[in-house]
C-alpha cells in the first residue's frame, strides 16, 4: 500500500484529499480482513489512500499513541523548531518499535508527495489536514469545539513532521522505498 501510494501519490492531484469508491473501499478491506490475495495496483489509488487512512484509523490508540495525546499536542508550543524537534524525538522514542518504523515510512510518503506539490496540489498543510486525524486522537471523546481545537493542532504537528521529517527521522526517509 505504501509503496503504491509512493509512486502514485506524487503525480496524483489530491492524493488523500479525495476518497475512493465507498463499496470498493468496503469490498477491498473485507478481502484484506479475510487474507485474500488483492492487487491494489489494479484499483484507484485514491481506494488505496483511502483504505490506508481507514488502517490508522484502526490501530488501536493511534500510532502516535493517544496515551501521549497531551504532549504531542503541547509540541507545537514549544520554543524554536529545534527544541520541537527534539521533543518530537523523544517521544517517537517512547513509541513501540512497530509505530516508528511505520512513521518513518509515512512521513517518507508525505515528504515525496509535498515535494512535488506543485503538480498534486497536496503540500504539508494539504496533507496534514487530511491524513493528521488518522495519526493521533485524544483517548476520551470530548465536545466539537474542543475536537475541532484537538484537530488544528494536530494538524499543525503533522505539517511541521512532514516539513521536517529529514531532520526528525534522518535523511535515509529520502531512500526508504529504494530506486521503485
Amino acid at each position: 500500500m505504501l509503496s503504491l501510494l509512493y509512486q502514485e501519490g506524487p503525480s496524483t492531484e489530491g492524493i488523500f484529499r479525495r476518497s475512493g469508491s465507498a463499496k470498493t473501499c468496503k469490498e477491498l478491506k473485507e478481502k484484506l480482513d479475510s487474507g485474500a490475495e488483492v492487487d491494489l495496483a489494479c484499483e484507484s489509488i485514491f481506494v488505496t489512500a483511502s483504505l490506508f487512512k481507514d488502517f490508522l484509523r484502526n490501530i488501536p490508540g493511534s500510532i502516535l499513541s493517544s496515551q501521549l495525546c497531551d504532549k504531542w499536542v503541547s509540541v507545537m508550543d514549544q520554543g524554536n523548531n529545534e527544541e520541537k524537534i527534539k521533543s518530537i524525538q523523544r517521544l517517537i522514542e517512547q513509541l513501540p518499535r512497530a509505530n516508528v518504523v511505520l512513521l518513518r515510512y509515512i512521513f517518507g510518503v508525505l515528504h515525496g508527495i509535498e515535494m512535488r506539490s506543485e503538480e498534486n496540489q497536496m503540500n504539508a498543510f494539504n496533507l496534514a489536514i487530511c491524513i493528521a486525524p488518522s495519526l493521533l486522537w485524544p483517548p476520551v471523546s470530548s465536545t466539537p469545539d474542543i475536537e475541532s481545537e484537538f484537530t488544528k493542532k494536530i494538524s499543525s504537528l503533522v505539517q511541521f513532521l512532514t516539513e521536517n521529517c529529514c531532520r526528525i527521522f534522518g535523511e535515509e526517509i529520502n531512500s526508504l522505498f529504494g530506486e521503485i
